[in-house]
């Protein structure tokens, strides 16, 4: 398994990292669509549709990422719709733990999916149109409170903070995941290092209570959004979201996180 892992995860540093920091951004742009495209067949999946439906599904998301791209009627509201999403529905889904692959859930979790998905592509493109430093700063949100809660938790954690969705994950993790996006983004911000970054740009476009505060927000999101897709896969009575990325699960259990993060992000910053 750890082999697997192992393989798998040079294979895709391979292809994202060149991509990533060399590459122009149309490139950059064409691969992120892959993402898109696949984790919205595994969003359909999880939502049980049937026969080729994941497949119609994952063709209609590239469909409306490309008409929003030649509509080039504005990205805001796109922003906007996402963000509203997942600060009223998302808390309220892991609340109630209503049946998501059922009813009027799933045939909305079919259209907020693709607004959610082509959104976190343009805030993601529009990003590394600003730097690569600046993408990967928006990454390094979602990379540091995983990182942060996971050291914590098997420290510290001893409150669950979800048990009935993800087990493994404690309020002390959680802490610990929003003090490291704290510290590296104040450090960030303050040492200026790798300029432009979100840590700069959220201190000076909003000075530094709202930058934290800021923060925070994301960070929050960044757990909601984990959590959200814990239980589409509980639901679903899947372990992963896939078996694309051997080792890894798939494309959705990678980027479940940043599907909230992306579009509030954009929004605090604008």
């Amino acid at each position: 398994m750890l082999k697997t892992r192992v393989i798998t995860a040079v294979v895709l540093l391979a292809v994202l990292l060149p991509i990533t920091f060399f590459a122009p951004v149309g490139a950059f742009a064409a691969l992120i669509a892959v993402v898109v495209i696949f984790a919205a067949w595994e969003w359909a999946r999880l939502l049980k549709l049937g026969g080729a439906g994941p497949i119609v599904y994952a063709v209609v998301a590239g469909v409306a990422l490309i008409a929003s791209t030649r509509l080039g009627l504005g990205y805001k509201p796109l922003y906007e719709m996402a963000a509203i999403f997942w600060v009223l529905a998302g808390p309220f889904a892991l609340l109630r733990k209503p049946v998501l692959a059922a009813g009027p859930w799933r045939a909305f979790l079919l259209f907020a999916g693709v607004i959610t998905f082509v959104a976190c592509w343009h805030a993601l493109v529009a990003a590394r149109s600003v730097g690569v430093a600046f993408v990967l700063s928006l990454l390094l949100v979602v990379w540091l409170a995983d990182i942060g809660a996971y050291f914590a938790g098997k420290a510290l954690g001893r409150h669950k903070l979800a048990p009935s969705i993800s087990p493994g994950k404690t309020w002390e993790g959680a802490v610990g995941g929003w003090l490291a996006v704290m510290i590296v983004g104040s450090l960030a911000a303050v040492t200026l290092v790798f300029t432009p970054t979100l840590f700069t740009a959220l201190v000076h476009h909003s000075g530094w209570a709202r930058a934290l505060a800021s923060l925070t927000v994301l960070t929050v999101f960044s757990v909601i959004g984990d959590l959200f897709e814990s239980l589409m896969k509980r639901q679903a009575g899947v372990k992963d979201s896939s078996g694309l990325l051997p080792g890894h699960g798939g494309v959705l259990d990678r980027i479940d996180a940043l599907l909230p993060v992306l579009p509030i992000a954009v929004l605090l910053l604008s």
